[in-house]
């Protein structure tokens, strides 16, 4: 019913008279590199959020987003709080890993996010966030097969600028957040202090004890400086810290309880933390040659996330997990833009070194302890050259070429009983015990086949671009981009040596329409994705250590689907917007089993491609009035998304959801603002991931459903926000 909703939004769109001018806000993005652009001029799929309406929104977070946009999934894993487990038209991973790299970048102020683990905390004080829907290998480089995000946080601007927020969310969970910035020494010097609080109490209710579940304290602070000793110079340097502790996650067992409640039982409450530092400088100097800029970005970031779980979700000692990810890593970009008559020109050097140490202890009874992990180091530099070349009034082409060198080293330690009093080479760990005291890491040797691995990829793009006039853009792409290979870390069969994989590749063709209507917008897109080594995470119940999972180059996928988004001003005041996505993939070549029948037939080719939700689709109401001496405002968004496998067997399933989300507020002309929203309003159910269990009765099992361990998300939020601004 809703997808013919849609096309009767998209025909009146198309078709409607012109009665009056659009009256829509155009939001400047930097997603080329090349200074400022406005989205609907770029020849590519991308989303992109002001302010107003990531308020609009209620966007606390990326996962706020989620179902915002066709195709697009911005979802932690569940397990631990903060590990993004993104996925964009298909493209994603599944996993809490730390070795494991993403498919989708998170790029925050320019620097890139190189670990999933303390990638996704709450947002606040943002200027914009846009999403680049499909690979971005020549721009971004590895490990955006997928799309890229990108955060901006606001600046130091040149008056002075001061703002608060304070809402109170059922949990009950308060917020409180305030930003002041301006000029410090007038036409030289700028600054701009931030901080973020947030207090949540939990709503939900642990039948295991009948306790409050789900609390979370989050702190971050932020601070900036923006210097211009002389007209063509600017140098802004930003530092953050936050610290983000609370519960572990509410794990489900769903042979004891229904997929569409909130209800579970555990006796291991748990922990999830997130701790890291992190400094930026930009310089930016403009040069007369090609009128152009030469930006620096160099970026360090400490990032500490232990986590601790109830694996068996069930009220008895069965399966609990302790992890610890240690991640610090350093980076530099330095790039030219500028433009040569009909040629607008990008080029620059990047370069990344991280450091990871990654824990994993699995407790299967107050004594018996099970510890492994790894640590590594690893090292990407890459050179990229961008071009746009006019070649008429209405037509350009575009490409790109960047090549990247990657060299990682890995150590491993495979899953082992851990023996209190060894001697020897091995290491403790800090870190919260199960009663208090550190992860007993002592078993910890890391003498597991060390890998030494490294590769060398190209990643090219080529487009062309058409412009008959200003209100269409319709372009053709194709690029080709890679994510790393690695190895895994978390290895828990002693029966099973660790493993290496190599770097997955991507080639994808994207065809697209943008078009603007006297009284609408219509965005349509369409992909053809090829890819090469996938790399899958085989997720196999394990009766010895609960849970093994296998990262491997499973073979050859293709991936395709399209895209449609509209915005219809129905009246000046009463704007309407839909979306909506389908994407459809298989496997073209397997070469490892998938399945775990230990045989490679046509059971695996059946497979279908884990979190790739066939449809996704919206549609939201926005409505806006003056009213005394403010502008009164109301929004009412449905957004759908089918359910889609987990597991790369297909045994574990993430379950469809319609979420309803609502605002009603008023701003004041003096600053002031008041809100009430709400998010889920139907209560929705949904589940960060579904790891299915060894079918005995410790787990649960009882001849029904298989048991899995799903941790829930939030459901119903409801919430009042007051807002002031100078």
């Amino acid at each position: 019913m809703l997808r013919a909703v849609l096309a009767i939004v998209v025909a009146s769109a198309a078709f409607a008279p012109a009665a009056f001018a659009q009256d829509a806000d155009e939001i400047i993005v930097t997603a080329p590199k090349r200074g400022e652009s406005v989205a609907q001029d770029l020849p590519m799929a991308l989303n992109a959020f002001g302010a107003d309406e990531l308020r609009a929104r209620n966007v606390e977070d990326l996962q706020s987003l989620s179902y915002a946009m066709p195709n697009v999934q911005l979802e932690d894993i569940g397990t631990a709080r903060g590990i993004a487990n993104f996925s964009i038209r298909g493209v994603g991973i599944n996993s809490s890993i730390a070795s494991v790299d993403p498919a989708v970048g998170v790029f925050v102020d320019g620097m890139y996010y190189g670990l999933n683990a303390g990638s996704l905390t709450d947002l606040f004080d943002v200027e914009a966030i846009e999403v680049l829907r499909g690979p971005q290998g020549t721009l971004y480089g590895r490990n955006v097969t997928g799309g890229a995000v990108l955060v901006r946080t606001r600046g130091p601007s040149d008056v002075f600028d001061a703002r608060a927020r304070v809402a109170l969310e059922t949990g009950t969970n308060l917020i409180a957040e305030a930003a002041i910035g301006g000029p410090i020494a007038e036409n030289l010097l700028y600054g701009r202090f931030a901080i973020y609080h947030s207090d949540n109490e939990g709503w939900l209710t642990n039948d295991f004890d009948g306790s409050s579940f789900g609390a979370n304290e989050t702190n971050i602070y932020r601070g900036s400086l923006r210097l211009t000793p002389a007209r063509d110079w600017e140098f802004i340097v930003r530092a953050e810290q936050g610290y983000v502790d609370g519960d572990g996650p509410a794990g489900q067992n769903h042979a004891l309880y229904p997929r569409d409640s909130f209800d579970f039982s555990i006796d291991n409450r748990g922990y999830a933390r997130t701790e890291w530092e992190q400094a930026l400088l930009e310089a930016n100097w403009r040069v007369a040659f090609g009128d152009g800029v030469i930006t620096s970005i160099s970026g360090w970031r400490n990032v500490e996330v232990p986590w601790a779980a109830d694996i068996d979700s069930t009220p008895n000692f069965v399966f609990h997990t302790r992890v610890l990810n240690l991640h610090e890593q350093w980076s530099e970009e330095l790039r030219y833009a500028g433009t040569f008559g009909p040629v607008g020109l990008t080029a620059g050097v990047f370069y990344l070194e991280q450091e990871l140490t990654y824990i994993d202890e699995r407790n299967f009874s107050p004594t018996f302890r099970r510890t492994g992990g790894g640590r590594g180091d690893f090292t990407s530099w890459a050179a990229f050259v961008d071009a746009d070349w006019a070649l008429s009034d209405t037509l350009t082409l575009s490409g790109g070429l960047r090549y990247t060198r990657e060299e990682k080293f890995s150590q491993i330690s495979r899953v082992r009983r851990a023996i209190d009093d060894l001697d020897g080479p091995g290491v403790l760990v800090p870190g919260e015990g199960v009663a208090g005291g550190s992860i007993d890491a002592r078993s910890l040797v890391f003498s597991d086949a060390p890998f030494d691995q490294e590769w060398d990829d190209l990643s090219p793009r080529v487009g062309l671009q058409w412009r008959p006039n200003a209100d269409t853009n319709i372009y053709a792409n194709w690029s080709r981009a890679f994510r790393g290979g690695g190895a895994n870390f978390r290895t828990a069969s002693l029966g099973l040596a660790p493993l290496a994989y190599d770097p997955e590749e991507q080639s994808t063709f994207e065809i697209g329409w943008k078009q603007d209507f006297e009284r609408g917008r219509l965005n349509i897109a369409l992909f053809h994705n090829e890819i090469e080594n996938m790399q899958r995470e085989t997720n196999q119940a394990d009766a010895i250590s609960g849970v093994q999972q296998i990262v491997l180059n499973a073979g050859d996928a293709t991936i395709w689907g399209g895209e449609i988004e509209v915005r219809f001003d129905v009246t000046e005041r009463f704007t309407i917007s839909a979306q909506a996505g389908y994407v459809h993939g298989e496997y073209d070549r397997i070469t490892e089993d998938l399945n775990g029948d230990l045989v490679i037939n046509d059971a695996d080719y059946a497979l279908e491609i884990p979190r790739l939700a066939p449809w996704s689709y919206g549609v939201a109401f926005d409505y806006e009035r003056p009213f005394g001496e403010g502008v009164a405002r109301a929004r009412l968004a449905y957004n759908h998304r089918d359910d889609a496998f987990y597991n790369d067997n297909n045994l574990g399933r993430l379950n469809e959801a319609d979420m309803v989300d609502a605002r009603l507020g008023f701003d004041h002309d003096s600053g002031w603002g008041i809100a009430l929203y709400g998010e889920n309003l139907l209560d929705e159910a949904t589940f960060g991931g579904d790891t299915v269990l060894p079918a005995t009765a410790a787990f649960g099992f009882s001849g029904g459903e298989r048991p899995t361990f799903s941790p829930l998300n939030k459901g119903r939020v409801l919430g009042i926000e007051l807002r002031w601004r100078n």
